[in-house]
């Protein structure tokens, strides 16, 4: 099983804000990627974590597979997709 899947389904986390516009137009612009290369994606809010505020700050929208930052504030889709052909 690969590192960030889940029962054999890669998994890619979204580190962003409930109330940030630029997340919801990371998450809108994921969803053909998603229906694409069958991935689930697990959107975490950082102002839930102390830690992860601290780490993240204002760089939110952050799309990451496991330790691997893959793009920040709008989604770099040839980087995602160059990534997820690589892994898959």
């Amino acid at each position: 099983m690969q590192s960030g899947s889940e029962e054999g389904k890669l998994r890619l986390r979204l580190y962003g804000r409930g109330y940030c516009h630029l997340c919801d137009e990371m998450i809108a612009a994921l969803a053909p990627l998603s229906e694409e290369y069958d991935f689930s994606m697990e959107i975490i809010d950082v102002d839930a974590d102390a830690a992860l505020e601290q780490r993240f700050g204002l760089l939110v929208p952050v799309l990451m597979h496991a330790d691997t930052e893959l793009c920040h504030y709008h989604l770099d889709a040839p980087k995602v997709r160059a990534f997820l052909d690589k892994i898959r």
